[in-house]
């Protein structure tokens, strides 16, 4: 399942782009009968999908903007993401220290009450005031800071997300085609007639009655390959991150609100970092070229060190990133204020052509459903929506939470080490036994390349996975890459070349 796959027929729908929403209209419409093909240029979530904040939540701070049904649905997402995905999903403490000269405490107060009941709540604790002087989470703080509040979201990890939703589409019939370029398209009055690219140059033309444009930033460019008028436009907002040396204890994230009222996360990362973002800077250029630059390190350091106890610099960075949002463009000035709601735009002048702009990763599902029925309606094919509550490849847990899920996981392969059994819970669930096969000692998994990837690990993930470089498992999959020297990186990489 882990290569390209041969199409032979044509399809009813092709998606272009295997980032998290192309992935997610393919396995809504798969689900519902649609013959699907997707392609993707590089590797699945290999841009903005794999480069966010890894976070689940409703948008605490789009309340400020009024985005009340944005943040309603986001809200409602967070536990269905949590009920389908519970591996890679899970419950997230967030402190907001209270700065008098930002925003007044009643104005935070009733945005959080506002955020605890705009949707239901079933398993995330609802919010609180807090005494810095008395609780744990102030200590990582600077004394100045002596009151706040904790409210909840959740985490994810976001190229896994991608992934599962890739292989989940292939397993109900989707054809998912990596390193596979989409040319250009020609439409007629049966359909569409595409032009692809492989990675070898190698090109091939393939017909599909109706096509879903899901390239994010790059929506525009496959838009204009189609021929047909553009119906929107989106802005390229850079948000960049950077990993340090974990700041404090604890599982609780910060949200601190900045100088210019914006807010920055630090979140607990990989058990030994602190992640920290993100800017919203106007991205000029291809958003294959995005990086954090030294003045948005400098901005992200700047936010840690005037409500931290410990001030961090950018010397102190370990890994950095950046991620493209193609958000739609609302005419804002304001970077921070344009909309992170998605707009779809159908233009059924023919063979249908939808073109997707902008989006959340929180709310990728909700919008592959409202997709997919627009694009259903235009064939004729009319089905009921399923995903809401399908588990993802790996999170059916039979009833055990992730904590009871491990246990399981533990005892029945005690040989196991534990922290490596964890690791592999969060990453691959109830596929474990499955990826484990019949393995009955640490050796029987093969080499381990380096902070716990073992071959056995690695051949499931290129089987299963579409993984084909070391890039594609180290920075994409696993995020290993963090964790290992830069010596084992080279001979992990050189060890995939030669595979």
């Amino acid at each position: 399942m882990g290569g390209a796959v041969e199409m032979t027929a044509d399809c009813d729908l092709l998606v272009i782009g295997g980032g998290i929403n192309g992935v997610g209209i393919a396995r809504d419409a798969a689900g519902r009968g649609l013959s699907v093909c997707l392609v993707e240029r590089g590797d699945l979530a290999g841009g903005t999908s794999s480069n966010s904040s890894k976070l689940v939540h409703g948008g605490l701070r789009y309340l400020e903007h009024y985005a009340f049904r944005l943040v309603r649905e986001a809200l409602a997402e967070r536990e269905v993401l949590l009920r389908i995905a519970p591996h890679i999903v899970w419950p997230m403490r967030f402190v907001l220290p209270h700065r008098p000269a930002m925003r007044p405490r009643w104005m935070i107060r009733a945005g959080l009450f506002l955020y605890d009941h705009l949707a239901r709540r079933v398993s995330l604790k609802a919010a609180e005031g807090l005494d810095f002087r008395q609780h744990p989470y102030g200590a990582p703080l600077a004394p100045a800071l002596t009151a706040g509040f904790a409210y909840s979201d959740c985490w994810v990890e976001d190229s896994r997300l991608v992934v599962l939703n890739a292989r989940d589409a292939a397993r109900r019939g989707a054809a998912i085609r990596t390193r596979t370029a989409f040319v250009g398209a020609a439409r007629d009055g049966e359909g569409w007639t595409v032009r692809l690219r492989g990675a070898d140059g190698s090109e091939e033309t393939l017909r599909c009655r109706a096509l879903a444009n899901a390239a994010g930033p790059w929506v525009m460019a496959a838009q204009d390959a189609t021929h047909a008028r553009r119906a929107g436009s989106v802005r390229l907002i850079r948000g960049s991150h950077i990993v340090l040396p974990a700041l404090y204890a604890g599982d609780q994230a910060y949200i601190l609100q900045h100088d210019d009222r914006r807010v920055v996360f630090v979140i607990p990362y990989q058990g030994r970092f602190s992640l920290v973002g993100t800017t919203d800077v106007p991205h000029e250029g291809d958003a294959a070229t995005a990086h954090c630059t030294p003045a948005e390190a400098e901005y992200l350091c700047a936010a840690v060190s005037r409500q931290f106890r410990r001030a961090v610099t950018p010397a102190g960075i370990v890994w950095s990133y950046a991620g493209v949002r193609p958000l739609y463009d609302d005419g804002s000035d304001d970077p921070s204020a344009i909309t992170r709601d998605y707009v779809l735009k159908l233009d059924a002048a023919g063979a249908p052509l939808l073109s997707i702009y902008g989006g959340k990763i929180t709310t990728y599902r909700r919008l592959a459903e409202e997709a997919v029925d627009r694009i259903a309606g235009t064939l004729g094919r009319s089905a009921p929506a399923w995903t809401a509550s399908a588990a993802l490849p790996g999170g059916a847990f039979g009833g055990l939470d992730l904590p009871g899920f491990e246990a399981a996981m533990q005892a029945r392969f005690p040989w196991m080490p534990a922290p490596l059994c964890a690791r592999l819970v969060r990453a691959y669930g109830s596929d474990l036994p499955a990826l484990l096969g019949d393995a009955a000692s640490l050796a029987d998994l093969g080499r381990d390349h380096g902070a716990g990837l073992t071959q056995r690990e690695v051949d499931w993930l290129v089987r299963e996975e579409w993984a084909m470089t070391a890039d594609d498992i180290l920075w994409r999959r696993s995020r290993l890459g963090l964790h290992m020297t830069a010596a084992e990186r080279e001979a992990f990489a050189a060890a995939m070349g030669a595979g």
